[in-house]
C-alpha cells in the first residue's frame, strides 16, 4: 500500500510539471519531492532524482543520472550527467556542473564551470572561474571542516588538491597536478610539482 501511495504521488507530481511545460524526457524515470519548485523552459533528462528543498530557475537543463537535494539552481544553469548537488549549494546564473562532479555546501559563481571528476565542498567560487578535471577541495582534516575561497576569473589546472583553509586570488592560475596549501595572490601562478626525471636508454633488470 505504501508503494502504491508513493507511485501515485510521483505520477501526480510528474503530471503537474508536464502541465506547467517542464520538458521531462522519460518522465516515469524522474523522481520529485512534494516541495520541488521548477521555473520555465526547463529540461530534465531520464533518471534524475530531486530530493527535498530544491528550487530550479528558468532555462535550466538537468542531465541524466543526477541527484539534487536542498539546493538552489539559478537561471541558465546546466547540471550533469552523473552530478550530485548536495545540501547548502547554490549554482549561480550561467554556471555549469558536469559529469561525475559532487558539490556540497558551496556557491558556484556566475558563468563558472566545474566540468568533470571533481569534489567541491565548503567553497565559495566567484564568477567566470574554471575548475579543471580531478580537482578536490580538501575541506576536512578529520576534526573540523574549513572553507576554500576561489575568486573571479581563476583557472584551476586538472588534478589539483586545494587544502583548506585557503583563498585563491582573482585572475590567478593553479598549475595542473598541484597541491596548494597556502593562499595565492591575485594575478599569480601557483604550482607544486616535482622535477621530472628521465634516464636515457634505460634497460629493465632481467628477472631472476
Amino acid at each position: 500500500m505504501k508503494q502504491l501511495n508513493l507511485n501515485k504521488l510521483q505520477n501526480s507530481l510528474r503530471t503537474k510539471f508536464l502541465k506547467s511545460k517542464v520538458n521531462l524526457i522519460a518522465p516515469e524515470t524522474i523522481f520529485f519531492s512534494k516541495d520541488t519548485k521548477i521555473g520555465k523552459n526547463v529540461t530534465i533528462e531520464p533518471y534524475v532524482v530531486i530530493g527535498s528543498k530544491v528550487k530550479i530557475g528558468n532555462n535550466v537543463t538537468i542531465k541524466s543520472f543526477s541527484h539534487l537535494e536542498n539546493c538552489k539552481i539559478e537561471n541558465k544553469v546546466e547540471v550533469g550527467p552523473y552530478a550530485r548537488i548536495r545540501p547548502g549549494t547554490t549554482l549561480k546564473e550561467g554556471s555549469k556542473i558536469g559529469n561525475f562532479v559532487e558539490v556540497k555546501k558551496s556557491i558556484i559563481g556566475k558563468k563558472s564551470k566545474v566540468n568533470h571528476l571533481t569534489y567541491i565542498g565548503d567553497t565559495l567560487i566567484g564568477k567566470s572561474t574554471n575548475i579543471g578535471a580531478g580537482t578536490i577541495t580538501c575541506n576536512y582534516d578529520g576534526i573540523k571542516k574549513s572553507k576554500t575561497r576561489i575568486k573571479d576569473n581563476v583557472f584551476i589546472g586538472s588534478n589539483s588538491s586545494l587544502v583548506a583553509p585557503l583563498t585563491i586570488g582573482e585572475k590567478s592560475i593553479v598549475g595542473a597536478g598541484s597541491v596548494i596549501t597556502k593562499d595565492v595572490s591575485k594575478k599569480s601562478l601557483a604550482l607544486t610539482r616535482s622535477q621530472q626525471l628521465e634516464i636515457k636508454n634505460y634497460k629493465r633488470k632481467s628477472q631472476l
